[in-house]
């Protein structure tokens, strides 16, 4: 079995005339956690849009896990094995935690079209189970999401993408909009990720954050891929060069 879970070779977006992605190729292997960096606008979450199948890319391939991939859409993705928190968190707030963990996964009684009876109890048992998992901790399951705190919704989304993801996890910016407190709940599950062995693609702008949880940063600016750098061979201070163009690299290779 290959190293390698997720490949890109030469992915490609554009906007009418705009290049928001051009010709990115890009490695991850399994068990790896990556850092995408990059100002506004430098093609970070069109990437990321373009491997879950959000969008249809102009150009380019997409292998994972062995496999070469055309998703038509986030539900084919998250069905290989693809869970992604996006900014937005897409959590229904009407809902109670176990209703929103298994959102368009529910657990059935009977299942009789409308007429169909949720397994309540084996939801809130498995919500539990998932949030002990990731370290989450959520003092009322029964709460609706729209009455929690920003960190408390964050975690909620994140513990049902660590809990559904067979092979890839994939976060946006998870932590932009949190206080300290809730920062460091969140950073926490990606460290259990990280001790169970899951790969992780993470987007964010915070470079502590960064070197404190990933493997490996790759930095986009203006569409494209401009470096590919082992997190324990570079400084924070290089990483905002490549960010702001001051450096450049020429020819990239993927870090081994």
């Amino acid at each position: 079995m290959s190293d390698i879970i997720l490949k890109t070779e030469g992915l490609t977006k554009h906007y009418g005339g705009v290049h928001a992605l051009q010709d990115a190729d890009f490695e991850l292997r399994r068990g790896e956690h990556v850092a995408i960096m990059g100002d506004n606008g430098a093609g970070k979450s069109t990437f990321v849009r373009q491997i879950t199948g959000v969008e249809q890319r102009t150009a380019g391939r997409i292998w994972f896990d062995g496999r070469e991939v055309n998703f038509a859409g986030p539900i084919e993705a998250r069905e290989a094995g693809i869970e992604t928190v996006f900014q937005n968190l897409a959590l229904a707030d009407d809902l109670d935690v176990p209703s929103n963990l298994f959102l368009g996964r529910e657990k059935f009684l009977l299942r009789l079209g409308p007429f169909s009876i949720l397994d309540r109890r084996a939801m809130r048992q498995a919500t539990q189970a998932a949030l002990t998992k990731t370290g989450v901790k959520i003092p009322n399951l029964s709460n609706t999401i729209r009455n929690m705190s920003g960190g408390q919704r964050q975690c909620v989304a994140i513990a049902r993408t660590a809990t559904f993801a067979s092979k890839l996890i994939i976060m946006d910016e998870p932590t932009a909009a949190l206080g300290v407190r809730e920062t460091a709940q969140v950073e926490g599950i990606i460290r259990q990720i990280k001790a169970h062995g899951e790969p992780l693609i993470l987007i964010s702008h915070n470079m502590r954050q960064v070197f404190d949880l990933v493997d490996r940063i790759v930095v986009f600016r203006r569409g494209r891929i401009v470096a590919n750098l082992r997190k324990d061979q570079t400084t924070g201070e290089e990483v905002v060069a490549y960010i702001t163009g001051a450096k450049t690299q020429p020819e990239l290779e993927v870090v081994a």
